[in-house]
Parts: structure tokens; C-alpha cells; sequence
């Protein structure tokens, strides 16, 4: 049974049908901006289910295959293409997705393909010492940008992401929205980079009101917000903090809008900083959350509290940082030792 790893329950019944003398992919896409899924996960999910039509050498529609098709792709995904397990779990999502929501004929609880092993690796960690030599070899957003993300834990989208209003700077705070899995919460905002943040938030504002007097200024809102409030588009505190250099056309709605900067931006400053400070590591953005996290425990914070910093939904996936840590091994006792102090301490007794 791979039940597991379907998507949640959904329990309120879908009435949304998308116009069926689209395309398929159109109507996956229809479907998708009702429900607002991400953008990222449109193209995603997309990919999958064009996938799946391929596998089967485009001679059947989906809707004339069912849960024996789909346990057979999965397999061959498992067994030939020896794709990860959360690979395969995003391919299952998609094509749920596609029979529950588009087809309107829900797959069966009994598809148990081979499933692909879960590989637990333990994570990339940077020292202090040589996150400073990768910083070093940054400049200018995208350093802030890293040092955010280093200070803060943050994840890559996370940071992306921020809008001005999540920045507390009274309460040295940054307030996480719609992180993984849809949860909000609270993280550190680094004191050391708090008047450089504040004065680049300023310099967004400036560039907000040129494009306000130019007749454009919106920007992209989440759910029902843009509906419920007319005008919070266009107000400051909605503004993405790293905005994109230029404006752009957003694909779904057709309005001339300023996105946030692409997240290859910084992908590739890391990876570029990290190649010069020649460390023999596989550096990522991510790689710096990983530090965040394990130079916290190493300096006595509590795991519990590092979880909630985080976001993390099980205190195991937080667990994982104890196994890469730094540990003093100096005060700990050797089994050994012990046993022959025991002995000394036996003849001199005698």
C-alpha cells in the first residue's frame, strides 16, 4: 500500500470542472490557478502527467487508464530510473491531482508500486570559518541575501519571498509565511545585518514609488487577499523585499507587475563564492541553512527550539543535525579508563 504518500484528505467535496473542450495540460492548469497552487508546482505537475502520456506512447488518454497504469509508471520510475522516493511521491501527487481534481475519477487506496529507497544522507555543514570565506567572496543583495539565510534558517523560497511587512526590526524578528507545507512562524532577524537590511528596504520603497508614478506599482498577492482588499497591491508593505531588477508580465493574470528576483540569482552567487573560497564541499544555499542549524545546537540551543525556528513538522527531521555537529569528546569518559581507574583504585585499597 503506498496510502502514505497521497496527498492529504482533502474532506470538502471539489466542485470546480474545468472546461472540457480544453487540452488536457489546460485543463490541469485551469484547475490549478482555481484551487492557487504555485506556479512552480503547476509546471511540476504538468511535466509529471506529460510524462505518464508518454510512457504509454501517447496511445491512451488518462481517462481510459486507472490505478494499474499509474502503480506500473510509478514502478518503472522506481526500478528503471531509480529516482528518489520524494521524486516518486511528486509524481503520485501529480497524478492524483489529475485524476481527483481534473478527471473527476478519483484513484483507488490500493496502488502499491515498488517504491524507490529512501536514502538518509547526513547533511552538508559549513564551520564558521568557512562560511566567513565563502561570504567574503560576495557582494552586494546577494550577500545579504546568504546572510539572511545563514542568521535567520531560512529556506531559499523563504527568502525569496519576504515581503517588507514580515521584517520586524523592533523585535529583531522575521516572520516566515506559507512556508513548506503551508505554516507560518518566527524566526531570528541577525542584529548584525539590520541597518544594511533597513537601508535596502528603503531603496525598495524608492523604486516602489517610481513605479507607482509610472502607473504601475502592483504586486503579486496570495489567496483571496487581492479580492478581499482592492488596493493592497499597490501598498508598500506587500512589496516583495528583493524585488526583480525590472518588471515583467505575470503569466496567469496578464498585468505588468515586479515579481521577485529568480532564485538562480543566488544559487549560482553561493556556488560561484564557494568555487572561489575553494572548499571541497558541495556548497548550495541550502548548504547554509544546514549551518544555521547545526553551529545552533553546538552553541547549546535547545532542539525543540531549533525546530520551531525551522519549521520543521517532526522534531526527527531536526535530529539529523546531531549526527554532523561538533562535539567535545574531551569531557566524556572512556569505558576504558574507567575500568582501569577502578583497578588502580582497587589496589591501592589493598
Amino acid at each position: 500500500m503506498i496510502t502514505d504518500i497521497i496527498m492529504p484528505n482533502m474532506e470538502s467535496k471539489r466542485k470546480f470542472v474545468p472546461n472540457r473542450k480544453l487540452k488536457l495540460l489546460d485543463q490541469v492548469r485551469e484547475t490549478m490557478r482555481y484551487y492557487h497552487y504555485a506556479l512552480s508546482t503547476e509546471k511540476t505537475y504538468c511535466q509529471w502527467i506529460l510524462r505518464y502520456i508518454i510512457f504509454y506512447n501517447k496511445k491512451r488518454h488518462p481517462r481510459d487508464m486507472g490505478a494499474r497504469e499509474v502503480e506500473r509508471f510509478l514502478s518503472h520510475l522506481a526500478s528503471r530510473e531509480k529516482v528518489s522516493a520524494s521524486t516518486q511521491k511528486q509524481a503520485l501527487n501529480a497524478l492524483v491531482f489529475l485524476y481527483r481534481d481534473v478527471l473527476q475519477d478519483p484513484l483507488d487506496n490500493s496502488i502499491a508500486p515498488i517504491r524507490a529507497k529512501r536514502k538518509v544522507h547526513p547533511p552538508t555543514v559549513l564551520s564558521v570559518e568557512e562560511v566567513e570565506r565563502v561570504f567574503h567572496h560576495m557582494s552586494g543583495t546577494h550577500l545579504l541575501m546568504a546572510e539572511l539565510i545563514y542568521g535567520s534558517g531560512m529556506r531559499l523560497m523563504e527568502c525569496i519571498r519576504l515581503r517588507i511587512q514580515d521584517v520586524d526590526f523592533a523585535n529583531n524578528n522575521i516572520y516566515v509565511r506559507s512556508g513548506k507545507g503551508g505554516k507560518d512562524r518566527i524566526t531570528y532577524l541577525p542584529q548584525c545585518v539590520s541597518e544594511e537590511l533597513r537601508e535596502h528596504i528603503d531603496r525598495v520603497k524608492e523604486l516602489h514609488s517610481r513605479d507607482l508614478a509610472e502607473g504601475f506599482g502592483e504586486v503579486y498577492l496570495p489567496g483571496a487577499i487581492a479580492k478581499k482588499y482592492k488596493n493592497a497591491a499597490r501598498e508598500t508593505v506587500w512589496q516583495y523585499v528583493f524585488p526583480a531588477r525590472s518588471r515583467s508580465i505575470d503569466p496567469r493574470s496578464g498585468r505588468e507587475r515586479r515579481h521577485h528576483v529568480l532564485e538562480s540569482g543566488l544559487q549560482k552567487a553561493v556556488k560561484r563564492a564557494a568555487r572561489k573560497a575553494k572548499l571541497d564541499k558541495r556548497v548550495t544555499v541550502h548548504t547554509l541553512r544546514h549551518s544555521f542549524a547545526t553551529n545552533m545546537l553546538e552553541t547549546g540551543t535547545n532542539i525543540r527550539v531549533l525546530q520551531d525556528l525551522l519549521g520543521h513538522a517532526d522534531v526527527k527531521t531536526t535530529e539529523i543535525y546531531t549526527h554532523v555537529m561538533k562535539k567535545d569528546i574531551k569531557a566524556l569518559q572512556n569505558p576504558l579508563d574507567r575500568l582501569y581507574a577502578r583497578k588502580s583504585k582497587k589496589k591501592k585499597d589493598k
